[in-house]
């Protein structure tokens, strides 16, 4: 580890999302060792510069806290793949980031003796630098065991994030909102787009945007318990 309280941390998924929180931890000391191979390696390098691309069992047994962001559907073979692999290490933290799941898929690595954590930050990531300043703006679900919760907590905020704690059996409905929310949103927003291309509007997204923002910004503040 860097210094006292800091974790070698390594990186499964090199999306969108998986670079910007190991750049996220490495901006508060954490000392990434490695990161796996994605479609775009030359956009994980302008992201992380310096952090070695390594096979995913290597990340793994490389790492004392291991950040799963791969795809929903992957996510549980690659952690049952790992645990018969024999890849997890006993203390080690895994991490991972998809709404839909609390700790419960991460049972074969417990199995193990992992240490089982689940963070979802509530915000749509673009895979930039950008996406590091909106994390300071943003909440993040957090889901564990009630005696490593608060190391939970503890990553949300190092990410920036204020960390709101959503139990186990609460994800489905907490995932169902996220989406929701998220797809809603797209395909309302491409809807109205198509119309005023048909009415003529040039650039319909921009026109659009403060009128957006604006009726988003109204209906959270509508149902903003105070």
């Amino acid at each position: 580890m860097t210094r006292e309280g800091r974790l070698g941390v390594g990186i499964v998924g090199a999306g969108r999302v998986g670079p910007i929180i190991g750049a996220a931890l490495a901006g508060v000391g954490h000392a990434l060792v490695g990161i796996t191979h994605g479609s775009d390696d030359e956009r994980v390098e302008t992201v992380l510069p310096g952090v070695p691309f390594l096979d995913t069992p290597a990340v793994v047994r490389r790492s004392e806290l291991v950040v799963l962001a791969v795809p929903r559907d992957e996510l549980p073979g690659l952690v049952a793949g790992l645990a018969e692999t024999g890849d997890w290490q006993p203390g080690q933290l895994a991490l991972h980031l998809d709404p839909a799941y609390g700790t419960d898929v991460l049972a074969p690595a417990v199995a193990k003796g992992v240490i089982p954590l689940a963070i979802h930050p509530a915000m749509t990531f673009t895979g930039t630098s950008m996406d590091l300043r909106l994390l300071a703006q943003s909440y993040a679900a957090v889901t564990a065991p009630a005696a490593v919760l608060p190391i939970a907590q503890a990553l949300a905020v190092e990410l920036g994030c204020e960390p709101v704690v959503v139990a186990e059996a609460s994800r489905a409905a907490y995932a169902e909102a996220i989406a929701t929310a998220t797809t809603f949103s797209r395909s309302i927003v491409a809807q109205s787009a198509a119309l005023l291309a048909d009415a003529g509007v040039a650039d319909p997204g921009r026109y659009l945007s403060g009128l957006v923002h604006t009726t988003v910004d109204q209906a959270l503040t509508d149902h903003t318990v105070v």
